[in-house]
């Protein structure tokens, strides 16, 4: 019961973080739209809507992203906080910088996504057979396709975190993943290539930073391995 009590505790913070947040980002939803906006080419001012209700509700689911991406770091605190006395103290201090690193790893992936994947994107698919069609876009969908792409590239940046997750479990070694280190590339391309920038420009733009994590996670698992496993080696044996 304790336990439970405990649980429903941490939940009770989360949400109320997300409300706090969500009643920010609703009061300045109109600077977020904006900001949404922008990668649209010129002749687009803004997105059009097709039923009364659709500006409030679209504002409204907007707002809750946006709000849900600003509480993530208390969310994650929450979880961290209820799971943390499950583990050993040294593993502790692992799994908080783990958790931190993921979190600037996401923030940089929501940036990248913004800045270089998201307008090539919206440009070739504003003006694909453009000749044949009158492109309209609608508000509600075309926030959906951005939320989806910041996403997208934010899951995607998160690489280095499951790698280094997967050796700190003892699933896989440093040793196997400079052996196979083609085809983890391989499978960052892969991934580069199923995100949502549609046009090659945008899919090189997203496969090189791709691998350039996944390299970066082989090296911190060359750097890091040794050292978890000399910690795991001198801890005390239980009686």
């Amino acid at each position: 019961m304790e336990h439970l009590g405990e649980l429903r505790a941490r939940l009770i913070i989360s949400l109320s973080a997300l409300a706090v947040a969500f009643a920010v980002t609703f009061t300045f939803h109109g600077h977020l739209l904006d900001w949404l906006n922008r990668p649209l080419p010129d002749r687009y001012e803004k997105p059009a809507t097709f039923s009364p209700i659709e500006p409030f509700t679209t504002s409204v689911w907007v707002s809750l992203y946006a709000a849900l991406l600003l509480a993530l770091p208390v969310i994650f605190w929450q979880v961290w906080a209820f799971l943390a006395p499950a583990f050993e103290e040294r593993r502790q201090r692992s799994m908080a910088l783990l958790v931190a690193f993921a979190t600037v790893l996401g923030l940089g992936g929501v940036a990248f996504g913004y800045w270089v994947i998201l307008p090539p994107a919206i440009h070739f698919l504003t003006n694909y057979d453009s000749s044949h069609f009158t492109i309209l876009i609608r508000a509600r969908d075309y926030y959906k396709f951005a939320t989806f792409v910041l996403l997208g590239v934010a899951t995607a940046f998160e690489v280095p975190v499951f790698v280094l997750a997967l050796v700190r479990l003892r699933i896989l070694t440093a040793a196997k993943l400079r052996s196979t280190w083609r085809f983890g590339v391989f499978v960052m391309t892969v991934i580069g290539v199923v995100l949502p920038g549609v046009d090659p420009v945008s899919t090189i733009l997203s496969v090189i930073p791709l691998v350039a994590l996944y390299l970066l996670s082989i090296g911190l698992a060359t750097f890091l391995e040794p050292r978890w496993r000399s910690e795991a080696g001198s801890a005390p044996v239980p009686e």
